[in-house]
């Protein structure tokens, strides 16, 4: 009689018995360092504060006082319209940066290499070095990047279309080196255009990468900081703020009696995040199914 399965059967039980062990340190520092912090913040939305050992419940003044905080809302169709003209562009051309370097072209390894590094660089730093770039193409037009509302605002789209567009290419070149060489070679056997097997074959079949880099890209767009802070900072007079640049300046910049208007901002923020990030989850995966 074969010993393997009770061999297997003691090292499952093993396992399970010891599991503690190695997830127990996992689920400590993520309480720590995550759930704690999160239901303290929802907590302090609801009230007044100065500190945290000071905070006094106000109910719900201030989702009301954040809610309707006009630069509130103008930062977050500000923010919407940016995160949503990025998704398209970086997206777009990630993959088709993707789709040619998977084509057998020379040297593809160094493209790719070279697309990703900018990726590489924090984004406080970025947005300081293309703040630079910008600045010292428009000293020639007599103006800045931190005088004009549709210049920071542009600025900001290129920044992070060249931040963010080789990191969603190694998405993409996965997905699209994934698709089955067979299904290729029998498009093109009935007679499949390139275009035709791009659209029919090849798209259908990197949808899961799709969906990941759409929520990576939407998610990105709306919680964009450092590089807001490092670009424009906001300028001119709040017209390019983002909503977390929004929030941070409610919370450091206003006074302390705004700090719980500020941590009300930040919740909604969440929702608002969340929200639209498992929507795009959802309907792409359907997507997903559909193929």
């Amino acid at each position: 009689m074969s010993t393997k399965p009770r061999r297997e059967t003691s090292r499952v039980r093993a396992t399970r018995r010891w599991s503690w062990l190695f997830m127990g340190p996992v689920v400590a520092a993520f309480s720590i360092g995550f759930v704690w912090p999160f239901l303290q913040g929802i907590y302090l939305s609801f009230c007044s504060f100065k500190t945290t050992s000071n905070a006094k419940l106000v109910g719900l003044s201030n989702y009301a006082s954040a809610l309707a905080d006009p630069s509130f809302q103008y930062s977050f169709w500000y923010t919407a319209a940016t995160a949503l003209i990025s998704l398209v562009l970086i997206n777009v051309v990630a993959f088709a940066v993707a789709y040619v370097l998977t084509q057998s072209v020379r040297g593809s390894n160094l493209f790719r290499t070279v697309f990703f590094m900018p990726n590489l660089i924090g984004g406080i730093v970025l947005g300081y070095i293309w703040s630079m770039i910008f600045d010292g193409i428009l000293q020639a037009y007599g103006t800045s990047i931190l005088l004009d509302t549709t210049l920071g605002f542009w600025g900001l789209i290129i920044l992070m279309c060249w931040q963010q567009i080789g990191y969603m290419m190694i998405i993409y070149i996965a997905g699209i080196q994934a698709v089955s060489e067979d299904m290729i070679e029998a498009a093109r056997i009935d007679g499949a255009s390139n275009l035709q097997t791009l659209f029919k074959v090849i798209i259908p079949n990197v949808m899961p990468s799709i969906t990941i880099c759409t929520f990576l890209s939407l998610t990105n767009g709306f919680k964009l900081f450092d590089q807001n802070l490092a670009l424009t900072g906001g300028q001119p007079f709040q017209s390019t703020e983002m909503l977390a640049l929004n929030i941070f300046n409610t919370f450091y910049t206003t006074g302390a009696a705004s700090r719980g208007v500020a941590q009300a901002k930040a919740v909604v923020f969440f929702l608002l995040v969340a929200g639209l990030g498992l929507a795009q989850l959802a309907y792409t995966r359907k997507r997903e199914v559909q193929q």
